[in-house]
C-alpha cells in the first residue's frame, strides 16, 4: 500500500507539475505580443529611435506642436484641423497628388474666432513659410474678420506629395487646384483673399481662374509682377558672367534650395536657423521687431517647416528665372484692375471682382 500510495502521489506530483508548465507556457504566449510585419517592425523603430540622434530632427507631428506653441501668443481663439482635399482633382492639370500611393491629402488650417456675419478673409503665405509666420497680425485681423490662414499643399503642417511638375504651367495647377479643391471641402466663396510674396502670386493666378469665389484679392508685397525683360540689371547680367554667376544659376536650375542647406546641416540645422531669424526679425534686445520669447518660438516652428521632406519648395525653378523673376508675370494678367495702394513701403493690390 505504501508502494500504492507513493506512486499515486508520484504520479499526481507529475500531472500538477505538467499542469503548471502548460499553464505557464499559455500565460506566457498570451502576454507576448505579436511580432510585427517587417513594415511595422520598421515603423516602430523609426517612432522609438531618439530624436536627439536623427539627422534631421523634425516630423509633422512636431511642425503641430511648434505652431501651437507659436499660436499661444495670439490672444483670440482658433481651431486647427487638417482638411481632407482627396487625392485627385478632377480636371487638374497635374497629378499633384501622384506618389507611392494615392492616400488623402490635407491642408493645415486654422480659423479665428470673429464677430457673427464678419467677413471671411482667406491668407496666404510666401515662398519658404507658413500661415504661422503671420502670428503678429492675427489678433487685430480677427476683431473685424473671419480669419482662415492655410500652409499651402507641400507646405507646413500640410501634406507634402511627392513633387512631379516639370513646367510652369504644372506648377501653378499645383498651387491652384489643391487651393480649390480646398475652398470646396471647406463650403467657402465670396471671401476676401490676402497673399503675401509668393502666396501672393498663387492668390491672383487663383483669383484669374476661380473670379466668382473671390470678392476681393490683396496682394502684399507680390513676387512674380514682373520679367527679367521689364526688369533688365546690367549688375545681373555682369554677375551672370562671372563664375560665381554661372555656378548659381546652375544650382538655380538643378532646384537646388535654401531648404536643402537647412537639411543637409541635420542637428545644426536649428542653429543655422536661429542666426538668420535674429538677422532678419531681431529681437526686442536689439530694439527691433521680436520680443525674445517670439523670436525664440519663431525660430523653432521656422526650423520645423524648412527642414521637413522637400515638396512645394521645389516649384521655385519653374515659377521664377534666376534672379527671382517671373517666367509668367502677373502684370500680363492684372493690368486692367484698379486699385494700386503703396502702404509700409509694401505694394497691395485690391481686385475687385465686378460679378459679385
Amino acid at each position: 500500500m505504501r508502494r500504492a500510495a507513493v506512486a499515486a502521489t508520484t504520479t499526481t506530483t507529475r500531472m500538477a507539475a505538467e499542469e503548471m508548465r502548460r499553464a505557464s507556457a499559455s500565460t506566457a504566449t498570451a502576454e507576448m505580443p505579436a511580432s510585427p510585419a517587417p513594415a511595422q517592425a520598421g515603423s516602430r523603430w523609426a517612432r522609438v529611435w531618439p530624436r536627439a540622434l536623427r539627422w534631421i530632427p523634425t516630423s509633422t507631428d512636431r511642425i503641430i506642436a511648434a505652431e501651437k506653441r507659436l499660436l499661444t501668443i495670439v490672444k483670440t481663439g482658433y481651431v486647427q484641423e487638417r482638411v481632407n482635399i482627396g487625392s485627385a482633382p478632377p480636371g487638374s492639370k497635374v497629378r499633384w497628388f501622384r506618389s507611392a500611393s494615392d492616400e488623402p491629402r490635407f491642408i493645415n488650417t486654422v480659423t479665428f474666432d470673429s464677430k457673427e456675419n464678419a467677413p471671411t478673409l482667406v491668407m496666404v503665405h510666401g515662398y519658404g513659410a507658413s500661415q504661422g509666420f503671420f502670428f503678429r497680425n492675427f489678433d487685430a485681423l480677427a476683431s473685424r474678420f473671419r480669419v482662415i490662414a492655410i500652409d499651402q499643399l507641400g507646405w507646413g503642417g500640410s501634406s507634402r506629395p511627392d513633387f512631379t511638375c516639370k513646367s510652369t504651367e504644372e506648377t501653378e495647377a499645383w498651387f491652384i487646384d489643391s487651393f480649390e479643391e480646398w475652398r470646396k471641402a471647406k463650403n467657402l466663396s465670396n471671401f476676401i483673399l490676402l497673399g503675401h510674396s509668393f502666396g501672393g502670386y498663387v492668390a491672383a493666378k487663383y483669383a484669374l481662374k476661380h473670379p466668382e469665389h473671390v470678392q476681393q484679392l490683396i496682394l502684399v508685397g507680390p513676387a512674380g509682377f514682373s520679367s527679367e525683360t521689364e526688369h533688365s540689371s546690367e549688375w545681373l547680367t555682369k554677375f551672370r558672367a562671372t563664375w560665381k554667376g554661372m555656378l548659381m544659376n546652375r544650382l538655380w536650375e538643378s532646384n537646388f534650395t535654401p531648404q536643402r542647406v537647412i537639411r543637409g546641416l541635420g542637428p545644426w540645422g536649428p542653429g543655422l536657423v536661429q542666426r538668420y531669424t535674429s538677422a532678419r526679425f531681431g529681437t526686442s534686445s536689439t530694439g527691433e521687431l521680436l520680443t525674445d520669447e517670439e523670436s525664440a518660438l519663431m525660430t523653432d516652428y521656422m526650423y520645423h517647416t524648412l527642414a521637413a521632406k522637400a515638396s512645394g519648395e521645389l516649384c521655385l525653378k519653374y515659377i521664377f528665372s534666376f534672379g527671382a523673376f517671373a517666367r509668367k508675370p502677373l502684370l500680363q494678367w492684372l493690368a486692367s484692375y484698379t486699385y494700386l495702394i503703396m502702404y509700409n513701403c509694401s505694394l497691395i493690390v485690391i481686385m475687385h471682382n465686378y460679378n459679385n
